[in-house]
């Protein structure tokens, strides 16, 4: 089984984890947690975003980011560390790379702003692009509670374990825009659109993006392209989950690859969903998850302080 997982990323179906059929309910967290076990990825069709939902905030998306560059960054604030509006081209490398990610984007946070959370910023020029963001969110924070349930399940904790952990937590929608590259030869060596990195929430929500580029790291070392079906979106491990799991749950490394040259000069579009915990949440290692075999890997530490030696990580913070 595990060898099949790693050749593809497996597909289920969240309406058998809401059927109020126990044996569906039961099979969707044995199979998700199998999945994050070993490719730390998963497709899931039934998640509530509906398509005319999706087409509408991609719009809106590429007509924020087809206006002016002086347009765009008067919705950059660097005193909020990436964490809201714009963060222009160039500003964001991953962990352990030299070379800046080929891409700009915008995030949108949790609309019930608490404690020193800050408020978002929505981009006048584009009226509608608040309105079909702050839609995404919301559908995404609900289906992401309800995937939060299965894996709680599956790790033998109580169903509602991260219910408490996430309510009006530090979540982002990131609207990603790999912009066209013009020249390709004048590209520095080893740019690419998003280098190999994992991400650092609990879970990340992906719906399909507008073109392909999508790599996820097999355990054997091999890179294999992740497509999602246009009824499905991608759920994968992030490092918090990783760290509160000891890493029975897998925090898998991803890329996004360069186009072919020939589409070099075309843009590519996605918006996934990092579900963040409220900064207070403790990510030290399940007592369950740590054995003889698996001894304990992380120090322990909060969401905030993990997110905060993050930030710094990926230049954003001193």
């Amino acid at each position: 089984m595990e060898q099949t997982l790693l050749d593809s990323i497996p597909s289920l179906d969240l309406a058998d984890f809401t059927s109020g059929d126990d044996a569906r309910k039961n099979k969707f967290v044995q199979d998700l947690g199998a999945a994050f076990n070993t490719i730390g990825f998963v497709a899931i069709k039934n998640h509530g975003l509906s398509d005319e939902l999706r087409e509408k905030l991609y719009a809106a998306v590429q007509k924020f980011f087809y206006q002016p560059d002086e347009n765009k960054t008067k919705y950059e604030f660097p005193e909020l560390l990436g964490q809201r509006g714009y963060v222009g081209k160039g500003k964001e490398t991953a962990k352990g790379f030299t070379k800046p990610d080929l891409k700009e984007f915008y995030h949108v946070g949790q609309p019930v702003v608490e404690g020193d959370m800050p408020s978002n910023i929505f981009p006048a020029e584009v009226p509608e692009f608040e309105q079909y963001t702050t839609e995404v969110y919301k559908t995404f924070e609900n289906t992401g509670k309800t995937l939060l349930r299965a894996i709680a399940l599956y790790l033998d904790l109580p169903e509602d374990f991260f219910e408490e952990k996430v309510r009006n937590g530090d979540s982002i929608l990131r609207a990603l825009h790999y912009f066209p590259i013009e020249n390709p030869d004048a590209l520095p060596e080893g740019a690419v659109r998003a280098a190999a990195h994992g991400d650092i929430n609990l879970i990340t929500l992906l719906m399909g993006a507008s073109a392909e580029g999508l790599e996820v790291l097999r355990l054997d070392g091999k890179w294999i392209a992740v497509t999602a079906l246009p009824e499905q979106i991608i759920i994968n491990v992030g490092d918090m989950l990783d760290r509160l799991t000891n890493h029975k749950l897998k925090s898998t490394i991803h890329r996004v690859v360069n186009p072919p040259r020939e589409k070099m000069k075309t843009s590519r579009f996605s918006i996934p969903f990092f579900m963040h915990p409220r900064a207070d949440m403790d990510l030290t290692c399940l007592e369950s998850c740590i054995d003889a075999e698996n001894p304990r890997r992380y120090e322990n530490m909060t969401a905030g302080e993990f997110l905060a030696e993050r930030l710094r990580e990926l230049g954003f913070k001193k």
